[in-house]
């Protein structure tokens, strides 16, 4: 059956992380699934699970809502979480109304590329790749601190991607645009594929 990847769809750009991560798997010839997840029972059938963008607030309350914060913690695959995901997974975040999950030892600030209208597309550099990676910024969150478990991965002026074990937390969009060498370096990761030497 391969790698199972679900894609939390209680609010975000669901679609798009599917596709990507459909072509992914297609690219490295990996079977899988990948599946909008809506419910905390299904978190234990899951490799990995995806927390995309959106608006963060709106995805905390609804993950207390749904009983999603207790499986997502304890939670034993690897988590891909971009923009309002990166907020949700780091151990701090500057905004009382969100509720960190605490999986990855990053502190995070919101909003910290500005509002809806500051939204840009930046040149991000990836730790060991020489080609810049096209980043999509839409009402951005940064990495503020970088704890001794974690370790950056991504920089834009700032520290704007990480990395924990078999998490992956971005400040961007890596799944608009079509490069997916993100994708493909968490599927590397997981231990679903080795790249070619």
């Amino acid at each position: 059956m391969g790698i199972r990847i679900g894609v939390c769809a209680l609010q975000g750009d669901v679609s798009e992380h599917i596709a990507a991560f459909e072509a992914a798997l297609a690219q490295i010839g990996e079977e899988g699934e990948v599946f909008p997840l809506r419910k905390a029972a299904d978190i234990l059938g899951c490799d990995a699970i995806v927390l995309p963008g959106g608006e963060s607030t709106t995805i905390s309350r609804l993950l207390r809502k749904n009983d999603m914060y207790g499986p997502l913690r304890t939670f034993k695959g690897g988590i891909f979480a971009t923009c309002a995901g990166l907020v949700l997974i780091g151990r701090e975040i500057d905004d009382p109304r969100v509720e960190p999950l605490g999986i990855m030892d990053i502190a995070v600030g919101r909003n910290a590329f500005g509002r809806q209208r500051d939204s840009c597309e930046m040149a991000v550099t990836i730790e060991g790749e020489e080609e810049p990676f096209a980043g999509y910024f839409i009402r951005a969150p940064v990495i503020l601190s970088v704890g001794e478990e974690a370790r950056p991965l991504c920089y834009a002026d700032h520290i704007v991607g990480a990395v924990q074990g078999p998490h992956m937390a971005l400040s961007f969009h890596p799944e608009l645009g079509g490069d997916l060498r993100l994708h493909l370096l968490f599927l590397r990761r997981l231990g679903a594929y080795a790249p070619a030497p």
